[in-house]
Order: C-alpha cells, then structure tokens, then sequence
C-alpha cells in the first residue's frame, strides 16, 4: 500500500475510453480510470483510493469498489483474486500470468507464453473456455 501518486491520464482520453467500453462516463469514474489506466499496475481497491487523494481526487471508499467491480465486468481491467480476501485489479487485460509474493504482496506479470497449458479437463457440455489466468504464489521458507 501507500503508492505514489504516478502518473494519469487526460480525463478527456479517460472519458473517451470508458465510453469505447460502453461506461458512462460520470467525473468519478473518470478521475478512477485516469488514475488506474495511466499505466500497466497492480492495485487493490485501498491502494487506488490513496493514488486517488494523492491526486486532489477523494473517492469514496464504496464507489472505488463499485467501479472497479463495473471496470472489470466490462473488461476493462483483469480482476485477480490473489489469496483470502485479497483482490487485485490489474490494468493490462492482456492475456498473461502472474507471480505474487505472498510475503510482500508484489504482484509481477510473466511474460505471455512463458507458462503452456497442456490438457484441460473436461469441461460441461455448452460451455467454452474463456481464459485460463495462472497466479504462482511464492513465499519465503519459515
């Protein structure tokens, strides 16, 4: 947590890109997606909401989740269940795999195609598989 303010992105580039994923556009959903869309990161709701202040932009804790549950519905971010109750929202929707450090937290992308799936295991008739998103935790010995 407490991560630098960074960077972000022009609202009216932010504006125009949720509406691209069919969200309107409202000022706190603006100021959210300028902030988490700025650059490829992994943050959780806390972590967004302080870039947020740090930003002169304070949004609520309720509509932070809210909206990234509304982002990531639309495919507009990846959301990472990455352990118990800890939830990440990556901003790079593109198809890759991830390291978490369960000791520190850090989440860190694996390069696409660097982890093959072989076989997958019998599916229910009429479905078809979306994605497969593999998250290899690590820890220290104890």
């Amino acid at each position: 947590m407490g991560k630098a303010a960074g960077a972000r992105m022009r609202r009216d580039d932010a504006a125009d890109l949720l509406r691209e994923y069919g969200i309107t556009p409202t000022a706190q959903r603006v100021d959210v997606a300028s902030v988490l869309l700025a650059r490829p990161q992994h943050v959780c709701a806390e972590e967004l909401r302080q870039m947020l202040a740090g930003h002169g932009a304070p949004v609520s804790k309720a509509t932070v989740y809210n909206t990234l549950a509304l982002f990531a519905r639309k495919g507009l971010v990846r959301e990472l269940f990455v352990g118990a109750g800890k939830v990440l929202y990556d901003s790079n929707t593109t198809n890759h795999d991830h390291v978490y450090d369960v000791d520190t937290g850090a989440l860190t992308d694996i390069e696409p195609g660097a982890i093959g799936v072989g076989v997958l295991p019998a599916l229910p008739a009429g479905t078809l598989v979306e994605s497969v998103e593999i998250v290899i935790r690590i820890r220290r010995p104890r």
